[in-house]
């Protein structure tokens, strides 16, 4: 049996073996693979299961007359769709075959084929019937972009299962283009933008969190700094509960955003409504949105109150004034809902359940509803969407307040002529117990964690908390979620982060009640998902950066640069294995985006006091001294070796002091020169961490922590009209714009 669960392991894409950090063998077990087939819903409990299992995928595609989806490029036309038929020997003489090909605007074309027409190319006998395989072709290429192919075969006889004389078949056609998109500046130019933690922002105006309009006000400060871009944290929807439901990267769902960046003294409602502005002013909630403003660490709960309580008030007049007299402001929301479809459906119907559910059952997930609410399908589901629709609504006018201020922002950056404007980060997947793993939930593995193997920076592993999409469902609904996902993403995004980008080519699942170490790697129909980021990207005008740092084939690099997504290199990565010593900026690609650090990593100030090895140590993160006092010289070697690489590249004087020690704390100067040295790289992008300028020590999160430490909640020092005024930035400004507009990177078309 255990050959044969190795075999159907091997056909599902579980692969057998894998390769930690160190060069180390790891067997994936039995008992893992077992784990991993049955989240996938196969059937393994005999023998004949297996076998019937397997004998499923080794028939395949003969047995499906069609895949369910075909992703093409553009550049292999015209099309030709293979077809695979159950037909006695010279039935296919009786035979005719139509096809309709229609395009997202509902043009159609169709095709005919019967008779002596019919080519048979091949044909296989399967359980005693024969298949037989017939090529459907076009004679013109299409453009890029999505289609429906309905092919409809009829016989004059009745030959087909049950009796029937027809087949018919839907399947999806995706063609794409062969790259994602660069814009033109940046074909042979550069560019360089800041990153923010856009909840940390500080501001008189806002309510204790960073909004829309605080990053309106940042893009036009960058903007005239000649930044080409502003880097934000995801603004993917989350639980906002701690201590688990902070994190921008383990949303509830990547298709919808936090009501949290609203900034309410912008909607018009606000300005309208008596009572609301009546509230706002009332001496409680005075009180409560001072302390809000002034705490140093971010309460999203406090603030998502206060803001939930407003926003309840100015739906109540909207949904009177505009929505129930179908004013222009009413009719817009009805086209957004229009347009939002199903999916923004059950995400509001989805957050109506879960408020209700909360106070009549304390629950937190929907695992833990009744069971009669486990599926959006269901009878009681469905009784209580039409009990509750105003509520529903209201939370899709959440949804559209959230979309007109994300694209004033956007049009600004736009405006004010930044090439790139807004680059936003997708987090790699949602917690099993929000909407889309409620929604979607065919398409999402059972049991299943999704995480990474143990390494020297994780010695126990990683488990993120998030279930994985299963390759085959995923495929099998066309990519529906995965389009979803990435459209949404790219809307007002002029550059999009994909986080773990390996996770396109294969993704490290974790049993439930397993640890890491027992995890295995699962494969995903990369060239598929990669070409469908593609076309998204090319229709957005969206530069891609896929995150490629850690443990990864340069086979996966390669692939994803022959696409034109963006590498992503940190300075403290990249040196001269399995020398300590940092590369120069010439070993740099061109087609990259270079930073110094990320929110899981040290400030450039913490990294030079040691902050981040001296927070492990009072949280007890070391097993012993010994790990902790290598970490310390490993640190001061770093150190020194940077301001030895400084050095060798004239960026600070050769009397500058070689040893850390003469240099006790970071230096604007010294930071400068760290930036001063990613900006002589070929990398077409340069960003600029907010933190590392104004001289923050603590990083935003710190993994492995969970309330340990103040994750994903630390509000920067200065308030943003402070730092508009304060000179690094201008110091840093004028550096950058001397050596981006004097050094051109070599030409991607070499």
């Amino acid at each position: 049996m255990d050959e044969l669960i190795g075999e159907l392991s091997e056909l599902c894409g579980i692969l057998p073996e894998y390769y930690d950090i160190s060069g180390k063998k790891h067997i994936t077990s039995i008992k893992t693979k077992k784990a991993i087939l049955r989240s996938m819903n196969l059937k393994i409990d005999s023998i004949d299961s297996i076998l019937a299992e397997i004998n499923q995928r080794k028939c395949q595609p003969w047995k499906n007359i069609m895949e369910s989806v075909y992703v093409i490029s553009a550049h292999d036309q015209p099309l030709k769709i293979p077809l695979y038929l159950p037909i006695k020997e010279g039935d296919e003489s009786k035979l005719a075959i139509s096809w309709s090909l229609e395009n997202e605007s509902g043009q159609k074309d169709t095709f005919m084929l019967s008779g002596q027409d019919i080519h048979v190319s091949d044909q296989q006998w399967i359980d005693g019937i024969r298949h037989i395989h017939v090529t459907l072709s076009e004679n013109d290429a299409k453009d890029i972009g999505y289609y429906t192919i309905v092919v409809d075969c009829r016989h004059t006889d009745c030959i087909f299962e049950g009796g029937r004389n027809h087949l018919q078949k839907t399947a999806q056609v995706i063609i794409t283009p062969d790259t994602c998109y660069i814009p033109p500046e940046l074909w042979n130019g550069r560019a360089w933008g800041l990153s923010i933690n856009l909840y940390a922002i500080r501001s008189d105006k806002n309510w204790g969190i960073g909004d829309f309009t605080d990053l309106a006000r940042i893009v036009r400060w960058i903007a005239g700094l000649k930044g080409s871009f502003v880097g934000i944290n995801p603004l993917h929807a989350i639980p906002i509960t701690r201590p688990f439901g902070l994190s921008p990267y383990s949303p509830i769902s990547r298709l919808f955003k936090n009501f949290i960046y609203l900034d309410l003294e912008q909607i018009p409602e606000v300005i309208e409504s008596e009572d609301a502005r009546a509230l706002i002013a009332s001496d409680d909630f005075i009180k409560e949105l001072e302390e809000a403003k002034t705490e140093n660490l971010a309460d999203y709960e406090k603030v998502a109150k206060l803001k939930k309580e407003i926003l309840r008030n100015t739906f109540s007049l909207f949904y009177k004034k505009h929505f129930m007299h179908n004013t222009r402001r009413g009719n817009d929301l009805k086209n957004y809902i229009s347009k939002g479809g199903r999916d923004l459906e059950y995400f509001a119907l989805f957050l109506a359940l879960w408020e209700h559910l909360k106070k009549t059952n304390n629950s937190c997930t929907w695992q833990e509803w009744p069971e009669d609410y486990h599926t959006p399908s269901s009878k009681e589901v469905q009784e209580f969407r039409r009990a509750n629709r105003e509520e529903i609504l209201f939370y899709q006018y959440i949804q559209w307040l959230i979309d007109g201020q994300h694209k004033h922002v956007a049009e600004e950056a736009h405006h004010l002529g930044m090439g790139i404007g807004l680059y936003h980060d997708l987090a790699i997947g949602s917690v099993g117990g929000g909407s889309d793993a409620w929604c979607y939930q065919d398409v999402f593995a059972r049991d299943m964690g999704v995480g990474a193997p143990p390494d020297n920076f994780s010695p126990d592993g990683q488990n993120w908390g998030f279930p994985p999409l299963d390759p085959e469902k995923l495929k099998e609904t066309g990519y529906e979620l995965f389009i979803q996902i990435i459209r949404k993403n790219m809307n007002y995004s002029g550059a999009l982060r994909i986080d773990h980008a390996l996770g396109m080519f294969r993704l490290f699942w974790i049993p439930k009640g397993s640890t890491p170490k027992e995890g295995a790697y699962i494969c995903y129909p990369s060239e598929d998902l990669l070409r469908i980021i593609a076309l998204e990207s090319v229709r957005n005008k969206t530069v891609v950066i896929a995150e490629d740092l850690g443990t990864i084939g340069e086979n996966v690099r390669e692939t994803l640069a022959k696409f034109h997504m963006f590498s992503y290199k940190l300075f403290y990565f990249e040196r001269n294995y399995p020398d300590p010593s940092f590369s120069t900026p010439d070993k740099y690609p061109d087609l990259a985006l270079c930073a110094v650090t990320t929110h899981d990593l040290p400030t450039i100030y913490g990294y030079w006091g040691k902050r981040d090895i001296e927070v492990r140590k009072q949280l007890g993160k070391y097993s012993n001294n010994t790990l902790w006092q290598q970490q310390i010289k490993e640190r001061e070697r770093d150190k020194r070796l940077i301001l030895s690489t400084l050095k060798s590249q004239g960026i600070i004087p050769v009397g500058y002091p070689s040893e850390p020690k003469m240099i006790p704390e970071m230096t604007p100067e010294l930071c400068l020169a760290i930036y001063q040295y990613l900006a002589l790289t070929p990398c077409k992008l340069l960003l600029v961490s907010l933190d590392d300028i104004i001289g923050t020590l603590n990083q935003q999160n710190m993994p492995g922590t969970v309330d340990s430490y103040p994750n994903w909640m630390q509000k920067i020092p200065l308030t943003l009209e402070e730092m508009v005024l304060d000179r690094r930035f201008s110091d840093l400004s004028n550096m950058l714009r001397k050596i981006i507009l004097t050094l051109l990177p070599q030409d991607l078309t070499r």
